[in-house]
């Protein structure tokens, strides 16, 4: 069991995991905590960026030779592999740590094995402390590396009666310039930005991040076209080199039932491209394909203070007959955002499932 100051260290760890929240992908966010001989902190770290030292590393770094006979508190089990790093379970090893207490074991089987390495030295260790806590934190992560698929977030803007377009087909725009901006920052959160060839034909999307007032962009996402039978024009925006584009055709990933590309073979594939968020943004035929096949975890919507009365839908397709089988969601957060509300929610069947 952890002692009450490995348990506030711990809490430490958690919040000091979220400062590298967005800036980690394809890694998780994790946070650490050093203690040495007596219970006092001397190391504090966390996982900046991909590529970086990961927190272990970092909290090493602070503390010195103070971490030897100390306790290391970290929110994910210590990596075992060599990637861009070395293995963060050698080097406690290494630092003289006698004791590490984890949140959670790491599902990646690439990287795991850490505790029983830190065991097999000689190191006490004890996981699943403030587990729960750990995990909110590292939702998306985890989810996506024990279902093998990215967590996908659909983002759509829609009137107050669920409008997507006008009758005559005008979108622009439905929601303010506040919204739009707020989306931008959503898009700097996700690995990938997916839409359909319908959408890349009608609106010539170059689906990019775009910092605030000219502000630099630390990334940009791959996009992502769901492209049946190849149509995306040459010419298209999102073949403009602003950033990595995928155009996934039905002859390279086969068609499922509908005859559109196959989405779990979709699916499948972005997370082999190291893609562990990915935010949906096409138009309401994807987002329903994507919605019956199980694939959406999180939903985001802008609803402008709007009414068309008529006009394209912002959902169609999602496979739902009957009001006894309608898609539910836990709403998370609801915030105002100019003069728009945004809606942010859990698929609950998927969660559940």
């Amino acid at each position: 069991m952890a002692t009450p100051l490995e348990d506030r260290a711990m809490d430490r760890a958690i919040e000091l995991a979220l400062r590298g929240a967005g800036r980690t992908h394809p890694n998780p966010v994790v946070g650490c905590v050093i203690l040495d001989a007596a219970g006092e902190v001397v190391g504090e770290g966390w996982h900046e960026v991909a590529g970086g030292p990961h927190a272990e590393i970092a909290a090493l770094a602070e503390a010195g030779e103070r971490a030897r006979g100390g306790t290391c508190v970290v929110t994910l089990e210590p990596c075992n592999h060599v990637g861009r790093t070395g293995p963060c379970s050698l080097a406690l090893v290494a630092a003289g740590v006698t004791r590490v207490v984890i949140a959670v074991d790491d599902p990646n089987p690439e990287a795991a094995g850490g505790i029983a390495t830190l065991r097999a030295a000689g190191v006490r260790v004890e996981s699943g402390v403030r587990q729960e806590e750990a995990e909110a934190g590292n939702l998306h992560w985890l989810t996506a590396v024990r279902r093998r698929r990215p967590w996908v977030i659909w983002k759509y803007a829609a009137t107050l009666d669920g409008r997507s377009a006008a009758a005559d087909g005008t979108s622009k725009w439905i929601t303010s310039p506040e919204a739009r901006a707020d989306v931008h920052a959503l898009r700097g959160t996700a690995d990938a930005i997916i839409a359909g060839a319908g959408t890349v034909l009608a609106d010539d999307p170059q689906l990019t991040v775009r910092g605030a007032a000219g502000a630099a962009v630390p990334r940009q996402p791959l996009r992502v076209v769901a492209d049946t039978a190849g149509r995306t024009p040459a010419g298209a925006r999102v073949r403009d080199g602003a950033a990595p584009t995928w155009v996934a055709t039905g002859a390279e990933l086969g068609t499922g039932a509908d005859g559109r590309v196959d989405l779990a073979a979709l699916a499948a594939g972005l997370y082999a491209r190291g893609v562990r968020v990915a935010l949906l943004e096409g138009g309401p035929t994807l987002a329903g394909g994507f919605l019956a096949a199980g694939l959406v975890d999180e939903v985001v919507g802008y609803v402008a203070p709007k009414l068309l009365g008529a006009g394209r839908a912002a959902l169609t397709g999602a496979g739902v007959p009957t009001i006894a089988e309608a898609i539910g969601l836990d709403l998370t957060d609801v915030t105002r955002v100019g003069p728009d509300l945004r809606f942010t929610a859990l698929v609950r069947q998927k969660r559940e499932g």
